[in-house]
């Protein structure tokens, strides 16, 4: 039944005698679920209990919420100062548990009456057993005896005996892998055992803990205001390690601001390669930071964790553009941040404003920002395009934007040049005789049948990524029954390594596509306009590019290579057998791809970006 005494204090001074199990209940954010939570606790037919809510640093309600249920002497309520994470929340209150088994409800999250009755008789009944779990309702009306289909076990479904075992913590790892966090310690202490009952609710909504990490790093981020660099291991795939790899730009400190150096507000996200803009750092421009809402995926926002981009806030962005003047706006990169850079650029206050775009085009038709796209390649001070076909396209559907702003044309994504100090490795046709390509990404255009034929001919393929490997799933299997010994899976490369690793190659695989636009630019689709971002890793390693022959089309990929004499250009698998074969061409081809290879960093462009800043500066008479 409801409980509705008077408020009581939130800290008290005399508790119960110790219960048979301690319910820890960590929340952030989640006000609206709570009381639900703590209600299905009351309904239990065991009632040896104590709640420890563990509050982690939520912004909210929670405390005037909770209050009315402390005058219940097994409620206690703890509020962090700071959000620390799952892990920290759990073992705090682990630290301070009474019983000797300890179950968990999350603040959205359910318990049904006899869902501690029965983990607590299971346990009862196997003494050798260190935890027991129920089966769990799930995606609201489907059930699961053990495990929901993928899932791990779920913090409502567990109770386990109490030991010295504590929850890994954000500073260690985040994570949605349970196992990985706990379980897997318990699990060496003794057996799991099962009710066999649905007992309980994993209750599905969009911001649940493991959603808001596979969304992305920059999801989980923003989402508990984390300002520290962290390692993050999503089961999804996505593997990273801030704190090492960005730790050569955090440790050391700012450069000092240049003559006439000029103050940049990045606006937006920054996606693949954000650590590039320290570039403009270091020659001595201050860049500040404000950043789109809710990114999703590798749309990178701050707070950076390479350091030395200060945020405004969000919370009234306005006045506090208005109180940090700065000499430009510098607005990117995809479809995602359209409508905040948008936002931006109507209230820019007099500030130049210059709009870089990445992604394509067709997306915000798509999603219904078209209008706000026009809205910024027409009223900006200037306009960056990735690629010049980009450029020319956008001169078609937007032909008064070409006559009344200032263009540059710089690839939105390129890395920092930083990455590149490295030597290349010994490559493995060297090794072995055989023929090795590499694909850092999605296999577009590889079907299976393609893969077959490559091995057919000797060529193996190595598929890198483990994130794309989760994308990838019902590819990889039918790839590997038909070409067993010639696919190849490895896990993600960090920028540090591109060079050491993907110069082991012959070359390396663009998108493999067909273009139907036949020389008609109207016609053309993103992958006819688009540089993909692995253009830069192959870059990196002095590898030369795979990639469909589109006579006759207009290409951006096929255009750059065949300029810089770094491509391979092919129109079905024997062929490219018979180019990887030419020894001597390939070497012309590596040996033009390694000396240029300074193209593809942003430091190579950096001060061209700058006059064109101050291009827009001087033109815009502000």
């Amino acid at each position: 039944m409801m409980v509705s005494p008077p408020a009581a204090s939130l800290s008290r001074e005399c508790v119960d005698p110790a219960p048979r199990v301690s319910v820890l209940m960590p929340v952030f954010c989640q006000a609206a679920f709570v009381r639900r939570a703590v209600e299905s606790l009351l309904a239990q037919s065991f009632q040896a209990w104590e709640l420890l809510i563990v509050d982690d640093g939520s912004p909210g309600e929670i405390a005037g919420l909770v209050a009315p249920y402390l005058a219940d002497r097994r409620i206690q309520y703890e509020r962090l100062t700071r959000n620390g994470g799952l892990g920290a929340a759990l073992n705090y209150g682990l630290d301070r548990a009474r019983a000797p088994l300890v179950a968990y409800l999350p603040a959205d999250d359910v318990y049904y009456e006899e869902h501690l009755a029965s983990l607590v008789l299971c346990l009862d009944r196997k003494p050798d057993a260190v935890l027991a779990y129920s089966g769990v309702r799930h995606h609201y009306n489907r059930a699961a005896e053990c495990l929901a289909p993928g899932e791990p076990l779920q913090l409502v479904q567990v109770l386990h005996r109490r030991t010295d075992d504590r929850w890994t913590e954000r500073y260690e790892l985040v994570t949605d892998d349970l196992d990985r966090l706990f379980w897997d310690r318990l699990r060496g202490r003794g057996a799991c055992v099962g009710t066999g009952r649905i007992s309980c609710e994993w209750v599905d909504h969009p911001h649940q803990h493991h959603k808001l990490i596979r969304r992305g790093i920059n999801r989980y981020r923003e989402h508990y205001g984390v300002t520290d660099p962290i390692r993050f291991r999503s089961t999804t795939g996505l593997h990273i390690d801030e704190i090492d790899r960005y730790r050569r730009f955090r440790e050391r400190p700012d450069t000092p601001p240049a003559a006439g150096g000029l103050t940049i507000l990045l606006v937006g996200e920054l996606a693949y390669n954000p650590e590039r803009v320290l570039a403009l750092e270091e020659r001595g421009h201050r860049l500040y930071g404000l950043w789109m809402p809710e990114p999703e995926g590798l749309n990178t926002v701050g707070p950076l964790p390479f350091g030395h981009v200060r945020d405004l806030p969000r919370a009234h962005w306005r006045e506090e553009i208005r109180r940090l003047k700065p000499d430009i706006i510098y607005a990117l990169l995809n479809w995602q941040a359209v409508p905040f850079a948008h936002e931006v650029m109507r209230s820019a206050q007099g500030v130049p404003f210059v709009w870089h775009f990445k992604e394509g085009p067709f997306i915000c038709l798509e999603k219904g920002t078209w209008g706000r796209l026009v809205d910024l390649h027409s009223r900006s001070d200037g306009c960056i395009y990735s690629s010049p076909e980009q450029c020319a396209w956008f001169a078609t559907a937007i032909p008064a934007a070409a006559d009344s702003v200032r263009t540059l044309v710089l690839d939105g994504d390129l890395p920092k040049r930083d990455w590149f100090d490295a030597p290349r490795s010994r490559r493995l046709s060297e090794i072995d005789g055989e023929l090795h390509t590499v694909i850092p990404g999605r296999p577009i255009g590889l079907h299976v049948h393609l893969v077959a034929e490559l091995a057919a001919l000797g060529v193996h393929l190595h598929f890198y990524g483990e994130s794309m490997h989760h994308d990838w799933a019902e590819w990889i299997p039918r790839a590997q029954a038909i070409a067993p010994n010639h696919l190849h899976l490895h896990a993600q490369v960090a920028q540090d390594g591109w060079v050491s690793e993907f110069s082991k190659y012959d070359a390396g695989w663009l998108h493999f596509f067909e273009s139907e636009n036949g020389g008609d630019l109207r016609r053309a689709n993103w992958d006819d306009l688009n540089y993909p971002a692995r253009l830069a890793t192959f870059a990196a390693a002095g590898l030369p590019v795979l990639q469909r022959d589109n006579p006759g089309a207009i290409v951006a990929t096929q255009a750059l290579a065949r300029d810089l004499d770094i491509g391979v250009f092919v129109t079905d698998m024997e062929e490219t057998a018979t180019h990887l074969r030419d020894e001597p061409a390939m070497e012309r081809l590596r040996d033009n791809a390694w000396r240029q290879r300074d193209l593809f960093t942003f430091d190579h462009h950096a001060d061209r970006l700058v006059d064109f800043f101050r291009d827009v500066i001087a033109g815009s008479g502000r």
